[in-house]
């Protein structure tokens, strides 16, 4: 494979373990579309420099310990998520649900920091991982509290992708949304990224007053948005509140 190949099917690998944990030989040629032989000297080379190691099953590869320790020397770049661990982790074990916090990178939110919940442990946004900005309650809480020149930016560019039969998208349903979401103060992501899974979310603000992240817990819709919504939507409202008076937010 040529040099630039190789560096896309490196970042291939990583991509694929990241997201299945851990995958066997036979799964990554595959994936790759690449001979056996051009894959094992791939991996090989991986192993030798750290980047992955053997699973836990024989025949079986996952990230090695070289990419956790880059992985959070980058984290540690965020004052957001500094700010925000010991928050989550609270809401965490009072709730026992999934808490995310995300930031906007151009028209999508990146997943900085995942808590995952007792009960629900596989949902679409894993650390590291994007959507888009119309879709989930913290990608919304990003692009509501955006403001509306954002807005407009994001609604009149590509088509709004569909992930299930709730999903807001077109521009006119998801202008209605976010204005009722400024409105609340909060958003409410009902079976709009995946079936049978809520999310509530809430913006955090910085010491300009500008939204830097939004922080949202994440379960199943029963139980996130049942007889304890309320009780829910006050403890993420505080929690987005005391991120943002930790880096400065004042109202």
């Amino acid at each position: 494979m040529p040099p630039v190949n190789v560096l896309s099917k490196a970042d291939r690998v990583l991509e694929l373990l990241a997201d299945q944990g851990e995958m066997p030989i036979a799964g990554l040629i595959e994936a790759l579309e690449e001979p056996r032989t051009s894959v094992y000297r791939l991996l090989e080379s991986m192993q030798e420099l750290g980047w992955v190691e053997p699973g836990g099953r024989r025949g079986q590869y996952r990230l090695g310990l070289k990419v956790f320790r880059l992985g959070a020397a980058v984290a540690q770049r965020f004052d957001e998520r500094q700010a925000a661990l010991p928050v989550m982790e609270r809401l965490h074990e009072q709730t026992g649900e999934t808490v995310f916090l995300c930031i906007r990178q151009g028209l999508e939110a990146v997943c900085i920091e995942r808590i995952d919940g007792a009960r629900v442990q596989i949902l679409e946004l894993r650390l590291g991982g994007r959507l888009p900005l119309h879709v989930g309650g913290a990608p919304r809480a990003l692009l509501a509290f955006g403001g509306e020149s954002l807005w407009d930016e994001y609604l009149f560019r590509s088509p709004l992708t569909t992930y299930t039969s709730k999903t807001l998208n077109t521009p006119e349903l998801v202008r209605q949304s976010l204005a009722a979401d400024v409105n609340a103060g909060i958003v409410i992501s009902d079976e709009d990224v995946t079936p049978g899974i809520a999310s509530i979310a809430a913006p955090v603000f910085n010491h300009t007053g500008t939204v830097c992240a939004a922080l949202s817990l994440a379960g199943v819709s029963p139980v996130l948005l049942g007889d304890n919504q309320q009780r829910h939507e006050s403890m993420v409202r505080e929690a987005a509140a005391e991120v943002s008076r930790s880096l400065g937010y004042s109202s």
